[in-house]
């Protein structure tokens, strides 16, 4: 038996193997596929997903630079090694289902829901809106989820935790329990503490200092 550093078992296969693109098949005999993160990083700079100059954030802040993971999940290679990684950040006590606040959360929420079930421990999604509908059934939280199921809200960036915030402030009117954040980069900016204040914890794959930048200088 082969365990990697947090004590997942996996089963080793060929080199010639890409796991960035795993088939059904591999997956079925390979049943956990471990996050590479820095492959991850590597990613982020080819895509160019972290550019600088002058920018004003989601948040409202100025700041010296930007990162759009809109590069990374969506692409195919990209929203692999992400849904990898949030769901070794969730590990075995999975919650009922994963999601966030449209768009930024969309592609990922279906990414770690297609490769959970492909590991045969299937998560429901569900998408946050801004606002509710005007029509249909007007509401604010879409999916196959019901009240009092546990879940994770997934994020791409934090900042401040502004848009979190509200994803979870929707998703508990609607009677879900939220039961943490993970994020694929925190730009440690206040958003973990701000969390913490209101008894969630963040995770997050990447922060800013994986790729050299002291938030405190910005």
């Amino acid at each position: 038996m082969q365990l990697c550093a947090n004590g997942i078992e996996v089963i080793p296969i060929a080199p010639t193997q890409d796991v960035t693109h795993p088939s059904p098949q591999l997956l079925t005999e390979w049943r956990f596929l471990v996050f590479d993160r820095e492959a991850l990083i590597e990613l982020m700079r080819e895509k160019k997903a972290l550019e600088f100059g002058n920018f004003t954030l989601a948040s409202g802040k100025q700041a010296s630079f930007y990162l759009d993971c809109r590069k990374i999940t969506l692409d195919s290679k990209g929203v692999n090694l992400v849904a990898a990684g949030m769901l070794d950040k969730l590990g075995d006590d999975l919650p009922d289902a994963v999601g966030g606040m449209a768009i930024g959360a969309d592609p990922i929420t279906a990414a770690v829901i297609m490769l959970s079930g492909q590991q045969n421990r299937p998560l429901k999604g569900f998408i946050v809106r801004k606002e509710a509908k005007a029509h249909g059934k007007g509401q604010a939280v879409e999916g196959p989820v019901q009240p009092g199921e546990r879940v994770v809200i997934l994020e791409d960036v934090v900042t401040t935790g502004g848009s979190s915030l509200q994803a979870i402030e929707q998703a508990e009117a609607f009677g879900l329990q939220v039961e943490g954040i993970i994020a694929i980069i925190d730009r440690l900016e206040g958003g973990a503490q701000a969390f913490q204040q209101r008894g969630y914890q963040l995770e997050s794959l990447l922060t800013v200092r994986d790729f050299g930048i002291d938030p405190e200088a910005d």
